[in-house]
């Protein structure tokens, strides 16, 4: 107990040494002190002297070793005067004692200064009594001195001040005390307000503080707090946090630095070299000890490129600009200050429209995957009742092409399969997902599947992004887009008044929930600059306007529309096959085309005598001068012009989309009205008439435009001198004289240092240097200033070439600046012609799809279908178009008779790998095609008009959201039965395999006999439930047919058959699955067992089929009935 005690007392005593050397004390008994002979000692000044060194500990008593070093461990820390830091033993100094000195003062504020520090050496003390200033400081743990009075001068209290505030400067860090016991709550509040005060000193007294004291401090002075960030650190960080889902970068002199954790990401994106540092933005104490943030570079020519592999890969990516030039900031009243930088560009994937090498890039699809379309797609959710197996929910969709203008709206109903929603998600193929609000759970489930895979049905990964829905949303959205539109459309005569309000009772005509997505996404792309797409209402289209076939997302993937199912590329889908487009924007129509076909006979019958007269076997000239037109197009019109509209396009780029836009409009020069065109077909002679009608226009602007300065991207040279701004001939006229002075300043310079004449000279980019003998030295003025020399020459700038050349640099960037400005004044007159240059390079992409389309039409084994009122599909020798074009060997053909009025149905059965589901997709895809406006692979086709196609093929399950196989095979068909009119093609292949063979047969049959007594649509239906084949029996008229796949048995008992690939009527009564077991190498001795197990099953069921038709047989000889005979013969030929 004793000696816990004394141990605790002791701990006491030491704890109050340590405290109280923070804490003031009053001086209480007068202790004796011992004091330096003199007060000017070489080593051991008062502070302020050079060599003065602060917080050198020694012994507590006073013992010295005799040679010369302490005997207590001292800190090895030194703090000097001006602030640096050393450290290491101080073996050739004296050592010295740490004396307190408590002496409070009044400052020039009149309060009293805190405790103030100096050191004396031990080995100089000689009298038995230490003056005021010394004693009132002692350690508590000090012997007693003797009190005596002491005045200080002015300037030792004014270094002591100094001394002492620099001290609780490094208080202040990370590993202090202070810092200790601010982390653990000891200090209080007032001592915290000291604390940030003495930052706030320590601030300006480092921004007074020389450079060259910085070279000694060897990373002592850790940064803390905001206060401790340079000030473009701080410039970052203001924009970062408010942008902080965003990846950062910024223009830092010749390069774009990437800083903290976008460093990081950038770093492994980009596969650059990341330098370590600070990650966090928010000041963290885990990073306390790094004084800088983590970076990472790139050039500033290389910018895109990166950028476009950041957004590629899913960031949000936003460029921060210095907004001034160094000349011009010399100039200015904010020299001192940092460069102003704000941030000048937001990019996503589908906002990215910056993409010049994009522009230029030939027609051919990337190979990984489908492209994008680039569409941003916004979503909202209403009346989520319910959550129960049939959920009905009100979707509201708003889907917008920043890179072309185009935009695709909808309001509609959506079951719980979420079928609406998907159609629309796979036509549309968006990039990037906007969701506003929440969405149900089965919604979610699906934008997160179509988005999620890199596998995906869009090609690639796809961005979402989520705001919040308010409850008053739906108010708040109609305010916002009136107030757009009211906005844009202040009109300036009566005509244009009219206008104005038609297209704002347009817009305000939309449904709630797409007024909602559209103020959500003319919100989302204000942040992007893009929000003018919006004011192109002409170029706003409803997707459900049904004005087209329906191709649903099943039916989309089944069909191979877009992608082919075997690794998700182009090649081997009906687009691939179609597309002979020679231009960008002639590719995204014909891909339109190819996901909506017609459904209005004329408009079809229009648009397929247009192809037959491209594809005419005499080639006319007018065709050959389409033709060339188009191959000389080498840019993405559409997306150039539409950069012109955001002001983003670049010189070089503006030249080559104007003369590509007058060499189209000269080619017809001469076609004034449509009939002028020469062609038969109104589609073409309206499309060639649309193009002559830009060349005033484009004549205008071309003439502003100096042709040699625009390619070379001269910014200063790139309007003709005829119709420069004034500003621009003010700083041009500048230049001049000042290069002017700068000659006539040759022979004063050549007579300073006594030569003939001078020459300027140009060495590595520094302009009017003077370059003057090394032995002539002596004549060279000291008001000269030295550039750079040679053994033999030096180079020198006189005072006036110095003034004259800043000059000159200011007028250049106030040229920069002027001729930038008259640049985007020339883009926005352009942009004030986008509809009508717009609807040119709309019809010259409907002169290319036609094109493509007689591309295909001229093949041999094409055909130009029939088109008629009636619901039907007649095919004589019908081909696939795509397998046919992938197959080496040749195609076997099929004929195909479908109409409602007689065999709507065919109930297809046969061998497995026989050939049943080529042959379905070959009828749907040539009826596809036909309503394209395309050649059919096949001798005659006579095709109907179909309202939509709907498949329900393959076997596959949909974890994500849940539901087996069996499930999404049901919940599909569903779909179709409740979608499906009489005139629909529906397709099913092989429903109600994934469940017992009873449940299975009964669910295939019921909706068979649905499907073609109630629905009349046109049906192709596959199975391997021979059973099926009697439900023909039932339809009179022969509404219902039973085909099957041709084959032969050949062999010992017929193991081997050979597939013939050919439609036959009747019924195969076996799948002949074996043979496929063959084919798929499973062993030998597993397809012997499989083999005795097969006739066995089949006898059993022979001998009880046979049974039962010999109960029913007696039965019916007993009751003397007749109305059951039929049943018996169907009995009888099943057997």
């Amino acid at each position: 107990m004793v000696g816990s005690q004394s141990s605790s007392q002791a701990s006491a005593k030491k704890q109050q040494s340590i405290s109280s050397f923070f804490t003031k004390k009053a001086a209480t008994k007068p202790p004796p002190a011992l004091t330096p002979k003199t007060s000017n000692v070489s080593n051991g000044t008062l502070p302020g002297d050079k060599n003065e060194s602060l917080f050198i500990g020694s012994d507590e008593d006073g013992d010295i070793h005799s040679n010369g070093r302490r005997r207590s461990s001292a800190p090895k820390h030194v703090y000097a005067e001006d602030g640096a830091y050393d450290s290491g033993d101080f073996i050739g100094s004296p050592p010295r004692k740490r004396i307190r000195v408590t002496e409070p003062h009044e400052d020039s504020q009149g309060t009293t200064s805190d405790k103030h520090l100096i050191s004396t050496t031990a080995n100089e003390i000689r009298k038995p009594k230490a003056p005021q200033h010394t004693s009132k400081y002692a350690f508590s743990s000090s012997p007693i001195r003797d009190e005596e009075n002491f005045e200080e001068d002015d300037e030792t209290k004014r270094r002591k001040e100094t001394l002492h505030e620099k001290f609780v400067k490094k208080l202040g860090r990370p590993d202090s005390i202070a810092e200790i016991k601010r982390r653990n709550w000891v200090i209080s509040e007032e001592t915290a307000q000291e604390q940030s005060d003495a930052e706030d000193d320590e601030d300006v007294e480092e921004d007074a503080m020389p450079k060259a004291a910085s070279k000694g401090r060897k990373g002592a002075t850790t940064k803390k707090g905001a206060s401790k960030l340079t000030p473009m650190e701080k410039q970052f960080l203001d924009i970062k946090r408010k942008h902080l889902d965003t990846l950062m970068v910024m223009e830092v002199g010749y390069k774009f630095k990437f800083w903290g954790e976008d460093a990081r990401v950038a770093a492994k994106e980009l596969s650059i070299v990341c330098i370590p540092g600070k990650f966090r933005f928010d000041e963290h104490p885990s990073e306390a000890h790094l004084d800088r943030f983590a970076s990472a570079s790139i050039p500033t020519h290389r910018l895109h490129v990166h950028v476009k592999r950041l957004v590629g890969a899913g960031h949000k990516v936003g460029i921060i600009r210095q907004l001034e030039t160094a000349a011009l900031k010399a100039a200015g009243d904010n020299r001192n200050a940092p460069f102003v930088r704000k941030l000048t560009n937001l990019y996503t994937k589908g906002t990215y429209i910056d993409d010049v090498e994009g522009l230029e890039a030939p027609v051919g699809s990337p190979s990984g995957g489908a492209p994008a379309t680039g569409y941003l797609v916004c979503i909202t959710e209403s009346n989520t009742k319910g959550w129960g197996t049939d959920e009905k929910v009100h979707i509201g969709l708003v889907a917008v092409q920043p890179a072309t203008g185009d935009v695709v709206y909808d309001d509609f109903e959506d079951g719980f399969m979420r079928s609406e929603i998907e159609t629309r998600l796979l036509h549309i193929a968006p990039c990037e997902i906007l969701i506003v609000g929440d969405l149900s759970r089965a919604t979610e489930k699906l934008v997160q599947h179509l988005s999620g895979s890199k596998t995906n049905v869009f090609g690639d990964k796809v961005r979402l992004e989520r705001v919040e829905k308010a409850k008053t949303m739906a108010a708040q959205a109609y305010s916002h887009v009136s107030n757009f539109y009211a906005e844009k459309m202040k009109a300036s005569s009566v005509e244009e008044d009219e206008k104005a309000s038609k297209i704002l009772d347009n817009v305000l005509k939309l449904a709630e929930g797409v007024t909602i997505c559209l103020s959500a996404m003319i919100t989302h792309l204000t942040d992007y600059g893009l929000e003018h797409v919006f004011d192109l209402t002409k170029y706003f289209q409803s997707f459900s306007a049904r004005s087209h076939m329906l191709l649903n997302g099943t039916s989309l993937t089944s069909l191979e529309i877009y992608q082919n199912q075997t690794d998700h590329t182009e090649k081997g889908s009906l687009f691939w096959t179609l597309d002979r487009t020679k231009t960008r924007f002639g590719q995204r129509l014909l891909r339109k085309w190819v996901g909506r076909p017609l459904i209005r006979k004329n408009e079809l019958e229009e648009r397929i005598a247009a192809v037959e007269e491209l594809n005419d076997a005499q080639p006319t000239v007018r065709v050959d001068k389409v033709k060339h037109l188009l191959s000389q197009i080498r840019s993405d019109l559409e997306k150039s012009l539409i950069r012109i509209y955001y002001g983003k396009c670049a010189r070089p780029e503006l030249l080559t989309v104007l003369q590509t836009m007058q060499r189209i409009a000269t080619e017809f020069v001469s076609v004034e009205r449509p009939s002028d065109a020469g062609f038969q077909s109104t589609i073409i002679n309206n499309a060639i008439a649309a193009l002559p009608t830009i060349a005033e226009d484009v004549v205008s602007y071309l003439d502003q435009i100096n042709p040699e300065a625009a390619k070379a991207d001269d910014k200063y040279a790139f309007f003709r001198e005829e119709v420069e701004s004034e500003e621009i001939m003010e700083h041009k006229m500048g230049i001049a004289s000042v290069e002017q002075e700068l000659d006539a300043h040759r022979p004063v310079a050549a007579a300073k240092v006594k030569k003939m004449k001078v020459e300027y000279v140009t060495v590595a980019g520094i302009e009017y240097l003077i370059e003057v003998d090394n032995t002539l030295l002596k004549n060279v003025p000291a008001s000269w200033a030295k550039i750079s020399g040679t053994k033999k020459f030096s180079r020198f700038h006189t005072p006036e070439v110095v003034r004259l050349i800043r000059e000159r640099d200011q007028h250049k960037e106030a040229l920069a600046a002027a001729c930038d400005a008259a640049f985007a004044r020339l883009l926005a007159d352009i942009s004030s012609k986008y509809q009508s240059f717009r609807d040119c390079i709309q019809a010259l992409a409907t002169l290319d799809c036609l094109l493509s389309l007689a591309s295909i039409a001229s093949q041999p084994g094409y055909v130009k279908p029939e088109y008629t009122d009636e619901t039907c599909i007649s095919v004589a020798q019908g081909r696939h178009p795509m397998v046919e074009q992938l197959l080496l060997d040749a195609y076997v053909p099929n004929d195909t008779d479908l109409a409602s009025d007689r065999t709507r149905a065919l109930l297809i059965t046969g061998p497995n790998m026989g050939g049943k589901s080529s042959y379905v997709r070959q009828v749907a895809l040539i009826a596809i095609m036909g309503q394209i406006g395309s050649y059919v692979p096949a001798e005659s086709a006579k095709l109907g008009m179909l309202d939509a196609v709907f498949t329900r093929m393959g076997a596959f399950d949909n974890m994500m959201a849940g539901e087996s196989t069996f499930m999404v095979e049901l919940s599909e068909t569903s779909d179709i039965l409740k979608q499906a009119t009489s005139r629909s093609l529906i397709i099913l292949d092989e429903l109600g395999r994934g469940t017992s063979t009873h449940d299975g047969v009964a669910i295939a049959q019921a909706v068979l006999d649905h499907v073609v007594r109630e629905k009349k649509s046109l049906t192709l239906f596959i199975t391997h439930y021979q059973n099926l084949s009697a439900l023909a029996k039932g339809f009179e008229n022969g509404e219902l047919k039973n085909v099957h796949m041709r084959f032969q048995e050949t062999g010992d008992a017929g193991q081997e058959i050979t597939f013939l690939y050919e439609i036959g009527e009747g019924v195969a009564h076996r799948s002949y699955g074996l043979n496929v077991a063959r084919l798929a190498n499973v062993p030998e001795s597993v397809l012997d067992v499989a083999a005795v197990k097969s006739k066995e099953l089949e006898h059993e069921a022979s001998e009880k089929q046979l049974g039962h038709l010999s109960r029913f047989l007696h039965s019916m000889l007993s009751d003397k009935e007749s109305t059951q005979l039929d049943m018996l013969v169907t009995g009888i030929e099943q057997l």
